[in-house]
């Protein structure tokens, strides 16, 4: 089953629950997924690794509206927020552990061939591709830049 049914089959399953924060987050889903379906220039399908893109993207908006309500005082807002994003993150592959990610990047770097950190985008270019879904992109950056400034 694609990401599509998926999120279709858990929203019954949610609704059966009454658990209204996973209804929630999976309309959210459903949402996003429709609108990139029937975007212009769309082959009316909804491939997984754009599925991937979208689930990664909404984590990352709903972790930050949690820091903004944080930082505005509304503990409450931000707790919702968090909640979806652990549904949300169901969805994804396993994240990489530090450590896992390390050696990763160690060996992306070597495989390019970089020297220094100011071949840190020839560097991140390859690590993105390559670890799309499994590490946020931010967590990517660091690491490279870590691991080259460490050369």
């Amino acid at each position: 089953m694609n990401y599509f049914d998926t999120v279709s089959e858990d929203i019954k399953k949610a609704m059966l629950a009454k658990d209204k924060v996973t209804l929630d987050a999976l309309r959210g889903i459903k949402k996003e997924f429709l609108e990139a379906k029937t975007a212009k220039g769309s082959d009316g399908e909804l491939h997984d690794d754009q599925a991937l893109k979208i689930l990664q993207k909404m984590v990352k908006q709903r972790k930050e509206s949690a820091d903004m309500y944080v930082a505005a005082g509304r503990p409450e807002l931000a707790e919702k927020e968090m909640m979806e994003v652990a549904v949300i993150e169901k969805y994804l592959p396993a994240q990489m552990s530090e450590e896992e990610l390390e050696s990763a990047v160690k060996g992306i770097v070597e495989r390019v061939g970089a020297k220094s950190p100011q071949e840190m985008g020839k560097v991140m270019g390859v690590a993105s591709k390559e670890l799309s879904g499994k590490a946020e992109g931010k967590q990517i950056a660091e690491m490279v830049k870590k691991v080259l400034a460490g050369m």
